[in-house]
């Protein structure tokens, strides 16, 4: 397979679709990024030889490198502008997913699983691996880390996780608050959007939470979340784009077409939210202001697609 990625240009979406085409592991296959221009129109595509499952967290950092993710294989990528892949070997091995860039120039990484089990009823439908960490007998703990750019471990901060709905999930989805202090996260398909206070150290009172019994239709789960340049917190919640306050009051939900919407990315513009489906595969743009669906990709990726970035320039 031969990679046909184009120099990055401002606007382009890149979009984690994994080629899944393993029967025995249905996370596992041949890592793929696909580039779009601002049009949405096919560009390029890249394929990872250092990955063997899902790859997902895309986002670039302030320099143009793009950061992905393997959080099976312990692996943490950058991608240049020029289609060079580095595997960034030097950060601790544990089971990273996405990264947020803080102010001062540190990385602070997301533990992607938590605990040495997943629950039954939801491994007999996943059909994975988990993988142990390295000299361990558990997936991960869970937490955040902050590391230097060239790997130095900083701070390991001790986050409450919920587990999701397999019980095994842990910092799955982040977002750095404006000021640099806080940090908005969740295990996605849990039902609590947890806050962590990186100044003090310290776990804050959830930002949302929702407890049995629930109200008719889905139960009430977080999923990926991102702050504008106004610095509103959009979180998406399976069907819908919620913008939440700093008290939790979700002041806007913006309806979604069907369930599985799992990742978000806000466009540079300010006023559009690309959103990924992982049942579909689906990437569709979204109008903030009207809520109307104004642009759409078919990656024929159905349970692949986990990360969306766009190039700012």
């Amino acid at each position: 397979m031969t990679s046909t990625l184009q120099p990055f240009v401002s606007g382009d979406l890149f979009v984690a679709a994994t080629l899944l085409d393993n029967p025995q592991d249905d996370h596992a296959g041949r890592g793929r990024i696909l580039q779009f221009g601002a049009d949405l129109k096919p560009k390029g595509e890249i394929f990872l030889s250092d990955t063997t499952h899902l790859v997902g967290g895309l986002k670039f950092d302030p320099r143009g490198v793009l950061w992905a993710f393997d959080s099976q294989e312990f692996v943490v990528l950058n991608i240049h502008r020029d289609g060079r892949v580095v595997r960034r070997s030097e950060f601790p091995a544990r089971a990273f997913s996405h990264v947020n860039f803080a102010a001062d120039g540190t990385l602070l990484f997301g533990e992607h699983v938590v605990g040495e089990s997943i629950r039954p009823e939801v491994q007999a439908r996943m059909h994975t691996r988990i993988p142990f960490m390295p000299g361990s007998e558990r997936f991960g703990d869970g937490h955040v880390f902050r590391c230097t750019v060239d790997g130095r471990l900083v701070k390991e901060y001790g986050t409450v996780t919920h587990g999701g709905m397999g019980g095994f999930l842990g910092v799955t989805m982040s977002a750095l608050s404006p000021d640099g202090k806080t940090l908005i996260y969740c295990s996605e398909t849990g039902p609590r959007l947890m806050r962590y206070d990186l100044v003090n150290d310290r776990q804050l009172p959830d930002l949302q939470a929702f407890t049995p019994p629930y109200p008719p239709g889905p139960p009430p789960m977080f999923f990926g979340m991102a702050y504008g340049r106004d610095g509103t917190l959009h979180v998406l919640r399976g069907a819908s784009i919620h913008v939440v306050d700093d008290a939790g009051t979700t002041s806007r939900q913006i309806p979604l077409e069907g369930f599985g919407w799992a990742t978000i990315e806000l466009a540079a513009d300010g006023q559009h939210a690309f959103v990924s489906s992982f049942f579909s595969g689906e990437v569709a743009k979204i109008n903030l202001a009207s809520g109307a669906k104004v642009g759409s990709i078919a990656t024929n990726a159905p349970k692949a697609v986990a990360g969306l970035a766009e190039f700012r320039g």
